[in-house]
């Protein structure tokens, strides 16, 4: 398994409570600029709707910009391929309050483009900041002492 983007952020944000793996519904171009490492999933989510789940806010760029098709939307919603039953759980985890499904990273499987997605609380900013001021403490005591 290659680690072709990661959204670092996502596990510095939320609190990982589950996670899925989905195939993603890509153009030949776009599968092309994964593979070279020109896409983002910052602010990226997942929403269902009508039996089908889209990741949306995801941005991959065209591989190369002058073959990609005149109409192109680089943040265009792509389904995901996800079983009837994994559907349904994220659908119900939608409807919770305080909880959403974020991608974590796009990776290779074989010949393959997946996308390894998590249900997730989001962390507030107090949990956030005693990640880093533990580090802190860490680091001041190891470089001073």
């Amino acid at each position: 398994m290659q680690t072709l983007i990661s959204n670092r952020r996502a596990r510095f944000d939320f609190e990982i409570l589950d996670t899925y793996e989905a195939g993603v519904e890509l153009y030949g171009f776009e599968v092309k600029a994964i593979r070279a490492g020109s896409g983002t999933l910052e602010g990226a989510h997942v929403i269902v709707r009508g039996g089908e789940a889209y990741l949306v806010g995801a941005s991959i760029a065209p591989h190369q910009p002058a073959n990609a098709p005149a109409h192109y939307d680089p943040e265009r919603a792509r389904r995901l391929l996800l079983s009837r039953r994994e559907i349904e759980e994220l659908r119900e985890v939608g409807d919770q309050k305080g909880l959403t499904t974020v991608p974590i990273m796009v990776h290779s499987k074989g010949r393959n483009v997946k996308l390894r997605l998590a249900v997730a609380r989001g962390k507030k900013k107090q949990e956030r900041d005693i990640k880093y001021t533990a580090l802190d403490f860490y680091f001041f005591f190891k470089h001073n002492f």
